[in-house]
């Protein structure tokens, strides 16, 4: 049950009552057919969060290309109908299947299942705390997941390697352009009421000898219009000379393996910066990248060979070290700092995007659900479990999967959740059995 939320559970293994409020979409799930007509014609645009903010959306819209239902869901609190009052019902018109339902209401539902399994996943660490590494305040420098949207095809930038800057100089261009269209349009209608030059009247302005509030108003405007073209022209000029991203710094352990924050290695993030830098050599063959690590752990089947490739046919380079700080050097690139256990001193060496491989945290849903649920949580945060049986909470019934147990990678992930869904079967296939005999 998608886009849904669990209320309340009660009963044992076996026989467990767990109430489930599902969302109002205000889409009919069973009419949607998923074709994108309302969301190409809805006029609202919001911040799109599954693309980490760097690009938008509409206020009807799909979370994700691949999710199942593949229906959509109107934004309550962004849509123009229904959280701003105003009269708008464009995806309604628009859609052919009828699928549309401002009337629709969030429902309860009771539901009766033999066991539960915990699949919480996990929460990224806002790296803004550590105001060393720049984050939020340098540009070009990125978590590892925004670099993942970059790298997407179906990403903000359909895969090429846009530095957030200038995707931040396109926006500000498309603004631009708006501004001096508008402040155009008044200038040329006041031109052409009063057969003048808007020079002449900003001439006449600044010597005192016209002083009324409409040919102030004019002069203000044709001065604020001129400088704005000018501005204008500097960022379409910096636009032009702009290149995707070539020299890629990949900094490890941001926030695990850290007293101030949280002490457990993430397990999977040595990996991840691997392979997003053999990604981005293979969109661009002149990428060049330096992954800044204490030790990298990969520790998984075949990953110490992955990582070799990397360094033969990507253009990787390891360096030790752990980075003290970045700063913001010319054309907006960031620059590391690092202290080089080779050459044994400083080093400050400048990059076009530096990317921070943030650590794995318990989802805001674990405590919530912990305490609903009555189980444990280890000292990490996370759904405490028996050491010879992982994926055991302290509830009979109850199991866990993927990063609701720990920080764990995608084969891992999966292997756990094929494990719990055949624990769950040994409590639900005897009872199924003993009430079809009953039967």
């Amino acid at each position: 049950m998608a886009y849904s939320e669990v209320e309340q559970v009660s009963g044992e293994a076996g026989s467990f009552k767990v109430k489930v409020r599902r969302k109002a979409r205000f889409v009919k799930e069973d009419c949607c057919t998923g074709c994108g007509a309302c969301a190409e014609k809805c006029p609202t645009a919001v911040v799109d969060a599954y693309n980490a903010g760097m690009g938008s959306r509409k206020a009807i819209y799909k979370y994700f290309p691949q999710g199942i239902p593949s229906v959509f869901t109107i934004d309550a609190a962004a849509c123009r109908q229904l959280g701003q009052g105003k009269k708008c019902g464009v995806c309604a018109k628009v859609c052919q299947a009828n699928a549309i339902d401002y009337e629709q209401k969030d429902r309860e539902l009771e539901i009766e299942v033999g066991a539960v399994i915990l699949a919480t996943g996990y929460e990224v660490f806002d790296p803004s705390v550590m105001p060393e590494y720049g984050y939020d305040r340098i540009p070009n420098v990125v978590t590892a997941l925004e670099f993942e949207r970059l790298l997407s095809a179906s990403g903000p930038t359909a895969g090429h390697l846009e530095r957030p800057s200038e995707i931040a100089l396109e926006k500000d261009i498309e603004d631009a352009e708006k501004e001096v269209k508008k402040l155009g349009r008044q200038v040329k209608q006041l031109e052409d009421k009063h057969g003048k030059a808007s020079a002449e009247i900003a001439g006449l302005v600044a010597s005192g000898a016209a002083s009324d509030e409409e040919s102030r108003q004019w002069a203000e405007s044709a001065g604020k219009l001129e400088s704005l073209e000018a501005d204008l022209a500097t960022m379409r000029a910096r636009k032009a000379a702009a290149q995707t991203a070539k020299r890629l710094a990949f900094i490890q352990c941001v926030g695990s393996r850290d007293f101030r924050h949280n002490r457990f290695c993430s397990s999977y993030c040595c990996m991840h910066s691997v392979k997003e830098a053999m990604i981005a050599h293979e969109h661009d063959n002149e990428v060049t990248s330096s992954i800044f690590c204490m030790d990298l752990r990969a520790v998984g089947r075949g990953f110490e060979e992955y990582k070799l490739r990397g360094g033969k046919q990507a253009n990787i380079r390891y360096v030790r070290g752990r980075v003290a700080e970045i700063t913001e050097g010319e054309g907006e690139n960031p620059v590391v700092w690092f202290e080089s256990t080779t050459q044994q001193q400083v080093i400050g060496e400048p990059f076009d995007m530096v990317v921070l491989a943030t650590a794995c945290l318990p989802s805001v849903s674990t405590r919530p659900l912990a305490e609903m649920f009555e189980v444990e949580l280890d000292g990490n945060g996370f759904f405490k479990t028996d050491p010879l049986a992982p994926l055991n909470t302290t509830r009979p019934g109850v199991f866990v999967c993927g990063c609701a147990q720990g920080p764990m990678d995608i084969p891992e992930s999966v292997a756990q959740a094929s494990s719990a869904a055949a624990k769950a079967a040994e409590i639900v296939a005897p009872a199924r059995q003993a009430a079809a005999a009953g039967q």
